[in-house]
């Protein structure tokens, strides 16, 4: 079985390496963005960095303020920022917008549990919730996979299509101009969301996969359990199915195994991978491939 690499993508500019890292993203536009800070803890709010590269090119867009302890953050078109406490109580400033200057703009909650946060081109938020976030006591993350606008107001909440049951743990989630796709445990259904339309759900034999990525009537699906994290299985779209082609393993642009601890972000038909280093991202495009 020959393996698929990663192609490098993008990586954080060595000046910044001294920084401690929060978190990391690709955005919409295929962005990559690090939410950074000094490597000194101290309690309350604190000023942050977040480091952009697009393009080849860098630049970076001061934060003050910020209150997240386990941040997530996405980019909004305008250019500016939301930065969201994967972890929240009621009452709470859980997400924090930023504008493109860095000036905070408006703050509000979108549940606890956080464990896939994705804006999509017209800068709603797009939030599938993992497992204490469904289960606990907090009715905004019960849903397990919701859409938000920029400003806090409640677009969307899942509820089981037909044959379809409640999410347990979002495993993960893909957001793209025209559609986001929802891959929850228990039964780890493909779920097409679209405006106007009911939520469409096939089967999949696939289970505990970390990343999916769609083109047309193809499907990939990235990770599993325990030995099967490499595990890159190829299928199609079928009305009710999700039907397997292929299945090969993944490597990391360089042909080392990928790392246990890596940071999938699906986006379309790719599928971007933060390798072993912090730093780096690869991704792995199945269109037209």
């Amino acid at each position: 079985m020959t393996p698929d690499r990663l192609a490098p993508y993008a990586r954080l500019p060595r000046a910044y390496h001294d920084l401690r890292l929060l978190h990391s993203t690709v955005d919409a536009f295929g962005r990559a963005h690090w939410l950074l800070r000094t490597p000194a803890e101290t309690p309350g709010p604190y000023d942050a960095v977040i480091v952009t590269v697009d393009d080849g090119g860098s630049y970076a867009t001061a934060l003050s303020s910020v209150s997240a302890r386990h941040p997530r953050i996405d980019a909004l078109p305008d250019g500016g920022f939301v930065v969201a406490d994967a972890r929240s109580r009621t009452g709470d400033g859980q997400v924090q917008a930023f504008d493109a200057l860095g000036r905070l703009s408006w703050t509000f909650r979108v549940g606890d549990a956080i464990e896939h946060l994705l804006t999509d081109e017209s800068g709603d938020l797009w939030i599938g919730y993992f497992d204490e976030g469904v289960f606990g006591d907090d009715p905004l993350s019960a849903a397990g996979a919701r859409r938000w606008s920029a400003t806090g107001e409640a677009l969307w909440a899942y509820s089981p299509p037909p044959g379809g049951d409640w999410i347990a743990d979002c495993y993960a989630l893909n957001v793209d101009r025209r559609a986001a796709w929802v891959y929850p445990y228990t039964s780890f259904p493909l779920v097409e969301v679209r405006d106007g339309r009911p939520p469409r759900l096939r089967t999949t034999p696939v289970r505990g996969a970390s990343g999916v990525a769609v083109d047309g009537e193809r499907v990939a699906f990235l990770g599993g359990y325990r030995k099967d994290r490499d595990r890159l299985i190829l299928a199609s779209l079928g009305e009710t199915t999700v039907d397997v082609l292929s299945t090969s393993r993944v490597t990391c642009a360089d042909g080392t195994p990928l790392y246990r601890r890596r940071h999938i972000v699906s986006r379309g038909s790719r599928l971007y991978v933060r390798e072993r280093s912090n730093a780096e991202w690869g991704v792995l495009n199945i269109s037209g491939s």
